[in-house]
């Protein structure tokens, strides 16, 4: 008995072995990334770049917030027979970005009469938190008997609560709000910096964020791109 082998399902199976063997490539180089020891030829640990990637980006960093925090940490093990504790000072940052990639000419209005361009950009994005605990200031542990098991347990809540510490504190309203204002300074000089190039040294800029309303009286010309204006005037 001959069976009939349609092309269509033989692309369609080809297809679906080369679909599971990119996925378990992927996973493969996954665990290989993540869990594999690199060894040179004596069979011993060696610092080495695993993985690198490169990404493109138009976020422009207008602020920095740093500072230092302490975080303690708890450890009971043997139902409370043995207690460690731990506590640590460690530094941190906090940036902060904007978007520029959406950046159209519809963002840019122009009201001729104050000579006053406006530019409405995206609203501050606050990156991961960078706690450095290679510069700990205080790093001491206590406890009768701390095991390594505790040890591991303690340092591990010291990075989480740390990292969440450090976001947390780069979320505060106060600190978004001062931000903020480093974006409107920082764009701008940016956007005077140009301006002054084109020899349009005459003309305001200000830089409004989404969520801020325009006043009631303000009215601006549109009927004219941004490129036309500085055209006119060169």
């Amino acid at each position: 008995m001959t069976v009939e082998r349609s092309p269509i399902k033989i692309a369609v199976a080809l297809a679906l072995l080369i679909a599971a063997l990119f996925a378990i490539k992927l996973v493969y180089d996954r665990y290989r990334t993540d869990y594999v020891v690199e060894q040179n030829d004596d069979r011993e640990a060696i610092d080495r770049i695993v993985q690198t990637t490169f990404a493109k980006t138009t976020a422009l960093k207008v602020a920095t917030l740093s500072g230092t925090e302490q975080v303690t940490a708890r450890d009971v093990r043997m139902g409370g027979w043995l207690t460690s504790a731990k506590v640590v000072k460690v530094p941190f940052t906090v940036d902060y970005f904007v978007d520029l990639g959406t950046l159209g000419l519809r963002k840019y209005q122009w009201d001729e009469r104050r000579r006053r361009l406006t530019v409405e950009v995206p609203d501050v994005t606050v990156a991961r938190a960078n706690v450095d605990e290679s510069r700990m200031t205080i790093n001491q542990t206590s406890g009768v008997w701390v095991t390594r098991g505790a040890e591991v347990a303690l340092a591990r809540t010291i990075s989480v609560k740390a990292q969440a510490n450090a976001q947390t504190e780069g979320q505060k309203a106060e600190h978004l709000a001062a931000a903020r204002e480093s974006a409107r300074r920082g764009l701008s000089t940016l956007l005077k910096g140009a301006l002054a190039a084109a020899k349009q040294d005459d003309v305001e800029v200000a830089i409004s964020f989404p969520f801020e309303r325009k006043g009631d009286g303000e009215r601006w010309d549109t009927t004219r791109s941004i490129p036309e204006v500085l055209g006119n005037r060169l």
